[in-house]
């Protein structure tokens, strides 16, 4: 399951299943063993249907939404922004403490 996924009460996702970023799930759905749960309401896809999954998928903007920049032009990387960003995140944690070890 990605960032912004909605599952509904009851829904049930099997095995290799995925449901996609932002997408939304209404109760009781099932998501087929390796199928792709993908939009808002989510459309049901088997994996090799990519055309159709990026198509609900590309304007709903992974890099955007989860790290906070523009997808790169062609020929060109993101990878320096989206580790900086990343270790920004994380940096926050740096001097956290471990109050009681877990047996």
């Amino acid at each position: 399951m990605f960032y912004g996924a909605y599952l509904g009460y009851g829904t049930e996702v099997r095995v290799g299943g995925l449901v996609h970023l932002r997408s939304q799930l209404p109760a009781y759905t099932t998501v087929t063993i390796g199928w792709i749960a993908v939009g808002d309401p989510a459309e049901l896809l088997p994996p090799d249907q990519h055309e159709a999954i990026w198509k609900i998928q590309e304007p709903r903007n992974f890099l955007k939404f989860v790290y906070g920049v523009e997808r790169a032009a062609e020929g060109e990387s993101n990878m320096r922004d989206i580790t900086q960003k990343r270790s920004d995140a994380l940096s926050s944690h740096m001097n956290d403490m471990i109050v009681k070890e877990l047996q």
